[in-house]
């Protein structure tokens, strides 16, 4: 029989992801405090998260004389409206000083010719980020304070009397349960890529616009842990070049493209410029016959060419690498683009944890930032920066004196759930399971295949559907940690489709195309000006609605 070794672990502040928003919480929580710090990742710190790759411009930032107030503004024209003002305000008074900071760092901020930060668009300066995310780790392993324990699943948040205590864990590479104990607890996993069937299935299956590791932990352990969750209905789907899945922001603000149908029309101002209605009139002109649908870069100069291919070469290099491959680079060719399958993204959209300004979730103790934190879009990196020094300040504001720790019974009943997994024969593969998970997203909840659409019928199967296949999920075996990791992964991806899926079908109208287009409510509904938030209760998902936060107003819990 395989049996899992008991290692108990305490700390003061335990944050479970080493991203964006998880690194600068720890370094937050570092320069005010002596006390331990516990950031358990997933993979490897040096290169995990978002910014593995690197990065080559700031999405969220300040420019001269703009003010905070603005950014707010923009981020809820883009939403139609559904965000949290009292959120966004205070992330985004925090934007600018977290590029000083990582310039201190050894960040690498490209200047103009007065010595300015280089602007690219209204919102965007330029930076050389390739190594953005090492910069971070070695800062972070700087203080002494701060362990790192790298390779390490948490998968459940350990709640009592309505406070998060700490956290269960289990290393990839032992037979090893931690069980984590803590004073205060920040999640910044990330969002979740993988609930959908991909652009590009088989081999290049994890070809996608976020990362594939990112599976929605910290959406699943808050909302089994029976947290309040938010606007889970608003997806994010990018677009991007096709293929290579590289980003379209670099091309549109870096040499000011059009997008353009197969005809040569200019077509987006025609749907709107909000970043759903970008998405929409590309899948409307395809749609219509009217596709394929580019970028327009035929023409632009070879000194804009040689920058776009730099710039790709800090966060998506095979851009780079299929334009000198075919001899056929920006200026000789328009750049084909494409939607994305639909991933939930708290950095881009609203969805997420119901936070209070502070960032502390509905369960006392446990604080969240960055993608996982819901009502505050468009934060990009910057933003999950400022969101995890907010965290983090809150975090040492509400440190109780006292670690709990659990009882041998309590951990003895976590380990025996494991064992299970580890001592079981299935004949179900979990990559099976979880290509079907993708399909009935895809077929019934509003994917490619659909060109996004959805209606009352379909999510009623695919909740149906998704429900069998969490119960198959249960009786699935694992041959050594690795396995039972994609386990937990997939069993985290159930989780949240199930409430994705209820919370479609709760916003019985059409605010962002694409992104939630329900075909049985085509209209958007002035009377839907509200929040559909959830919380599961006895096992059961309970959807209800919040009146929005009024401009100038705070919410707390």
């Amino acid at each position: 029989m395989k049996t899992l070794e008991i290692q108990r672990i305490t700390t003061d502040f335990l944050i479970i992801g080493g991203g964006t928003a998880g690194c600068y919480a720890a370094l937050t929580l570092g320069e005010h405090t002596g006390a331990k710090i516990l950031i358990a990742e997933k993979a490897d710190i040096r290169r995990s998260g978002c910014l593995a790759a690197g990065v080559n411009a700031i999405n969220a930032y300040i420019l001269p004389g703009r003010k905070a107030q603005d950014y707010v503004d923009y981020a809820r024209k883009d939403a139609e409206g559904i965000v949290r003002g009292d959120l966004l305000l205070t992330m985004a008074e925090g934007l600018n000083k977290t590029i000083v900071k990582l310039e201190q760092l050894g960040l690498s901020v490209l200047k103009d010719e007065h010595g300015n930060y280089a602007a690219r668009g209204n919102r965007n300066i330029k930076i050389n980020g390739e190594n953005i995310k090492p910069i971070l780790a070695g800062a972070v392993s700087r203080l002494p304070q701060i362990t790192v324990m790298n390779r390490l699943n948490v998968f459940e948040i350990i709640v009592e009397r309505g406070r998060a205590i700490g956290a269960y864990a289990f290393s990839i590479d032992e037979p090893i349960l931690q069980v984590i104990s803590a004073k205060a607890v920040i999640c910044t996993t990330g969002g979740a890529a993988g609930l959908y069937r991909p652009n590009n299935t088989g081999f290049s299956r994890h070809k996608m616009w976020y990362p594939p590791f990112n599976t929605g932990a910290g959406y699943a352990m808050g909302i089994l842990a029976g947290a309040e969750m938010t606007t889970l209905e608003m997806r994010f789907i990018a677009l991007r070049c096709k293929d290579t899945i590289a980003p379209t922001g670099t091309l549109a603000q870096g040499v000011g493209a059009k997008q353009i149908n197969v005809q040569g029309e200019v077509y987006e101002q025609k749907y709107g410029i909000t970043t759903s209605q970008r998405l929409h009139g590309t899948v409307i002109e395809n749609l219509e016959g009217r596709g394929p649908c580019y970028l327009q870069t035929a023409g632009i100069s070879k000194e804009q060419e040689e920058d776009l291919q730099k710039a790709y070469l800090n966060m998506a290099p095979s851009q780079t690498l299929k334009w000198l491959e075919s001899g056929k680079t920006a200026s000789m060719e328009n750049v084909e683009i494409e939607g994305t399958e639909p991933y939930i993204v708290g950095g881009h959209t609203a969805s997420g944890f119901w936070v209070d300004t502070s960032r502390e979730t509905t369960i006392r103790g446990l604080f969240a930032a960055g993608d996982v934190a819901g009502g505050c879009p468009q934060k990009y990196v910057t933003g999950a920066f400022a969101e995890g020094e907010i965290a983090a300040k809150a975090a040492l504001k509400y440190i109780d004196s006292q670690v709990v720790i659990l009882s041998d019974a309590q951990v003895k009943r976590v380990q025996n759930r494991l064992h299970v997994f580890l001592n079981s024969e299935s004949q179900i593969s979990i990559d099976s399971l979880e290509d079907e998970m993708q399909e009935v997203m895809d077929r019934y909840a509003g994917g490619i295949s659909r060109h996004y659409r959805y209606d009352e019928d379909s999510l009623a199967a695919a909740d149906e559907k998704i429900k069998e296949l969490s119960v198959k999920a249960e009786n699935l075996s694992a041959k050594n940690m690795r396995e039972l990791l994609y386990i937990f992964e997939l069993r985290e991806r159930l989780v949240l489709c199930r409430s994705v899926i209820a919370h479609l079908a709760a916003r019985k109208e059409t605010r962002w195309h694409s992104f939630a287009e329900h075909t049985d409510y085509p209209e958007r509904r002035e009377d839907y000006e509200i929040y559909i938030n959830s919380r599961l209760t006895d096992g059961r998902i309970k959807v209800f609605t919040r009146r929005l936060i009024k401009e100038g107003s705070v919410y707390e819990h």
